[in-house]
């Protein structure tokens, strides 16, 4: 992807005082440059923030809702505390992929979607519009949530661009019930499957640890295999069920077991580590991934910011997943 745009160097403001800041102040999108990881714009990664998505690869948006959740609220505030905890990260190569993201992939942070509060339906048509906005630029999506239901327009809009998608899921909850339930965070991918945006014949959802009697085809990987089998054979599974189909990864952040992510609305006990999670990430190279999310994070509930640092980190690794066959840019 790099190929579309040429390298340049990156520079800081000239005024004095303001040569941190790279979210505004940078004038390339490549490269890293050391900030203090307690101050500074709040943008993932301290990439661009704009809405001038020219010469982008990745565009990470947020969307801060928790308007449908059954258990604890406070989603809404995933984004900013996943933002912040990306402050952590931006250093430089990263490990254990040996190479930084963004000298090879182009990321901006074009902010977070504005929806009417505690309008559903208000929800669902801006976030779905904003996706639709970035990828008919031919501009890769990652997006935070936000609770789960915030996967649905950004999937119809992927569909539309893509076709069926073949979905790898991580969660503790399969998240397609058929009760007469209205839309929410448990049943979105029941419509989903509905509105023939999942090909089932090469999904999967992994990590499950609570019952639902329909699987829909979706293959299931659940907590105890995982837990048996280890994370090279989980992204094996993954990798064969997916075969060579545009990918759509959707990540539920209480996939992770409470000890490792207790920031999130219904937690489950049993899940695996965040250093699983992170082998599996590294281990699906390979798969088309044409799109990403990671949900279901709320801070009010994490301790020491582990559940925002894990779900910044599994973003960051999806980057160099992406990343990986790219050469760097010249600076």
């Amino acid at each position: 992807m790099s190929d579309k745009h040429p390298g340049n160097s990156d520079g800081n403001s000239s005024s004095p005082g303001f040569e941190g800041d790279q979210a505004f102040a940078g004038e390339s999108l490549y490269g890293t440059v050391d900030e203090a990881g307690y101050s500074g714009a709040l943008s993932f990664g301290r990439r661009r923030y704009t809405h001038d998505l020219t010469g982008a690869d990745v565009a990470i948006l947020g969307v801060p809702a928790d308007l449908t959740v059954s258990n604890r609220p406070g989603t809404r505030f995933g984004p900013r505390s996943i933002r912040a905890a990306s402050a952590h990260l931006s250093w430089g190569e990263a490990w254990p992929w040996g190479f930084d993201p963004f000298r090879r992939l182009a990321v901006v942070d074009v902010g977070d979607v504005v929806f009417e509060a505690g309008y559903v339906d208000s929800l669902l048509s801006a976030t779905e519009e904003r996706a639709d906005w970035i990828l008919s630029q031919d501009v890769s999506m990652v997006t935070l949530g936000g609770e789960h239901l915030i996967s649905l327009p950004v999937m119809r809009a992927h569909a539309r661009k893509h076709g069926p998608l073949a979905m790898v899921h991580f969660d503790a909850h399969s998240d397609t019930w058929v009760d007469d339930l209205p839309l929410n965070h448990g049943t979105m991918f029941h419509e989903a499957l509905e509105a023939g945006l999942i090909d089932t014949d090469h999904s999967i959802h992994v990590g499950i640890r609570t019952h639902n009697h329909e699987d829909h085809g979706i293959e299931t990987l659940d907590g105890f295999w995982v837990d048996e089998h280890g994370a090279e054979a989980t992204a094996a599974r993954i990798k064969e069920r997916v075969g060579d189909r545009k990918a759509y990864l959707t990540f539920d952040i209480d996939c992770l077991d409470p000890c490792y992510a207790p920031g999130t609305g219904t937690p489950v006990t049993g899940g695996p580590s965040t250093a699983w999670a992170r082998r599996v990430f590294a281990s699906l190279h390979g798969i088309d991934f044409i799109g990403m999310d990671i949900v279901e994070v709320a801070p009010d509930y994490d301790v020491a910011e582990v559940t925002s640092l894990a779900a910044a980190t599994l973003v960051y690794d999806y980057l160099c997943l992406m990343a990986k066959d790219m050469p760097d840019v010249d600076l």
